[in-house]
């Protein structure tokens, strides 16, 4: 698939220039720096050495004085609190990392997940009436409710308190709990909006041991499940983002023994090298995220409060199994999408996709929409049947606002929501040719000739030679990569193989790069042996890559991950 190159802009050179001064080292990376708006002294200082005591002051995050008084209320009373998150990663995360640290200082609470299918997104009622039913007077909810201002109004209805931790986008309408935890509120003046929910429970945590003189050490055993969820989540890893990730991941790979249940995941997921934000993106958070899609949510929080290796291996299991599972729906449903595609003449020339079958999974149809995304670069949606209705999940590709196409089809539509590359939908199934036709309609008039083609953001162009050890150990000081601090994207042009050129796998291509007579260099291209023809005769090209280690029976060398190759 045909590919835009496109280059992120350059800071000023006199600024670049000073900051490469400043830091002794090459204008490429002060650049590289400067582009991600860190282009001073001091700027880098914080970038490259966080500190878990420039955190922001947990009271600056409106209501936060109500939720920790509530919450001291509440254990000073031996009152019953129930612990309410979501079913994906950052819920779940967030439920263990607020139950954990809630059953030091009482017996009394426990923790709620809803039921994907039974009981959908976000608080429910049946979660309420299960709550009261069980004598609790005091919810805390974990990446969910500030979109729920009706049933928070219930649970008040029913003696039952409401202390919303969130980070979504909030209605107009604030839900009228005890406190509203939430920087993205127009009325909070946080300094950081981007926190996950885990983040934002995190916050709460910190500010009651503020309050209650508990050490700061009570807060920091939790930063594990803060970077889980903000890799997951897939939150910008930049501000209180790259401290909370950046020190989570230093518990991880520490002296100290993992998290029982994230040991039994590393396990599981075969995961033997130093732990980074892919290594939970690919190998923890599929599997977390498994429970709720193909079996019961609790499980996985089950497993994060694992005490003994036992326990958590025996949870661990039972999500593994679901993770097996969720892949071959996964695969199985992508196939079938793809091929209905493949055989409509319709479809095949659409600017969207929109596909329905009620047989599949509603659990992996998000997923499949983005694997649909991967042949098809276009805007998807994958429906299937739920409660007698099709339900649906959207994903969108760069640039283009899948959530307003589907906002001009709502009188078609039961209900809706999500963001610009992310959504879901219900609607009775009668409608969907009608949706179909409307939102392809909608789609085509608005999507632009760039939209439709990948891209690929490009921070420099440089030569092979400039990749040294010491190059590559300043971009490692990068890290933790993620959203808004993505893992630096090179250029370089007119290169050739040294005749050492292979495919291996069904469809990889193992290179060795020189250029202007630079020795050589090993590269690997995933999915790229469509090349393999004219680089084995010679011709020159550009290739566009990132700058890893490659590790051989126990020799490190470095290697260039090639993302796409342009024949000159």
């Amino acid at each position: 698939m045909e590919k835009r190159w496109v280059y992120n802009e350059e800071a000023p050179a006199e600024v670049v220039e000073q900051l490469a001064q400043n830091l002794k080292i090459s204008p490429t990376l002060a650049g590289i720096l400067c582009q991600r708006k860190i282009c001073t002294f001091e700027e880098a200082k914080a970038f490259f050495r966080p500190k878990l005591e420039d955190l922001h002051d947990p009271f600056l995050m409106k209501d936060m004085d109500l939720a920790v008084n509530r919450l001291n209320e509440a254990l000073h009373n031996s009152e019953k609190i129930l612990v309410y998150g979501d079913y994906d990663v950052d819920g779940t995360t967030s439920v263990a990392l607020m139950y954990s640290f809630l059953r030091k200082y009482t017996h009394q609470v426990d923790f709620y997940i809803p039921d994907r299918y039974k009981e959908g997104y976000g608080v429910s009622q049946q979660g309420i009436d299960w709550a009261a039913e069980q004598g609790f007077s005091l919810i805390v909810s974990l990446d969910c409710g500030i979109k729920s201002a009706d049933k928070v109004a219930y649970a008040s209805s029913l003696g039952i308190d409401f202390i919303i931790c969130d980070h979504h986008l909030p209605d107009e309408d604030i839900p009228k709990a005890v406190a509203v935890l939430d920087p993205k509120r127009p009325d909070c003046l946080y300094p950081f909006k981007e926190l996950s929910g885990c983040g934002v429970g995190f916050k709460l945590i910190q500010a009651f041991c503020f309050q209650n003189d508990i050490d700061q050490e009570e807060v920091d055993q939790l930063l594990d499940l803060s970077v889980v969820s903000i890799a997951a989540d897939i939150v910008p890893i930049t501000s209180e983002n790259r401290i909370l990730a950046y020190y989570g991941l230093c518990q991880l790979n520490g002296p100290q023994p993992m998290r029982p249940g994230l040991a039994a995941l590393k396990e599981l997921a075969g995961l033997n090298s130093e732990m980074d934000i892919s290594c939970i993106v690919f190998g923890f958070a599929p599997r977390i995220n498994a429970a709720g899609r193909m079996g019961d949510a609790k499980n996985s929080v089950r497993m994060l409060l694992a005490q003994t290796k036992e326990q958590a291996f025996q949870m661990a299991d039972i999500i593994n199994e679901s993770n097996k599972e969720r892949r071959t729906k996964d695969s199985n449903i992508t196939k079938e999408a793809l091929q209905m595609i493949e055989e409509d003449d319709f479809l095949r020339s659409s600017t969207s996709t929109v596909l329905y079958k009620d047989t599949w999974h509603k659990g992996v149809i998000g997923i499949v929409a983005s694997r649909c995304i991967e042949k098809y670069y276009r805007p998807t949606i994958i429906l299937t049947e739920s409660n007698g209705k099709a339900s649906g999940s959207a994903r969108s590709v760069h640039g283009f606002n899948v959530h307003s196409a589907i906002e001009s089809c709502a009188d078609l539509l039961d209900q809706f929501g999500g963001h610009m590359y992310a959504a879901g939908l219900t609607l009775p199934v009668e409608n969907i040719p009608a949706f179909r036709e409307r939102f392809e309609k909608v789609v085509a008039s608005t999507i632009t000739e760039e939209q439709k083609i990948p891209q690929i953001e490009i921070d420099s162009k440089i030569k092979l030679s400039q990749i040294t050890r010491n190059f590559y150990n300043i971009i490692r000081q990068m890290e933790p990569f993620g959203p808004g601090n993505m893992r630096p994207v090179f250029v370089s042009e007119c290169v050739y193989d040294t005749g050492s050129v292979r495919v291996v796998g069904d469809s990889h291509l193992k290179l060795r790069l020189t250029q202007d007579g630079f020795s050589s260099i090993d590269a690997i291209g995933f999915g790229l042996s469509d090349f393999y023809k004219p680089i084995s005769k010679g011709i020159p090209f550009d290739v566009c890559y990132t700058v890893e280690e490659n590790v051989y029976r126990g020799v490190i060398t470095l290697q260039l991950r090639i993302k796409d190759i342009r024949i000159n």
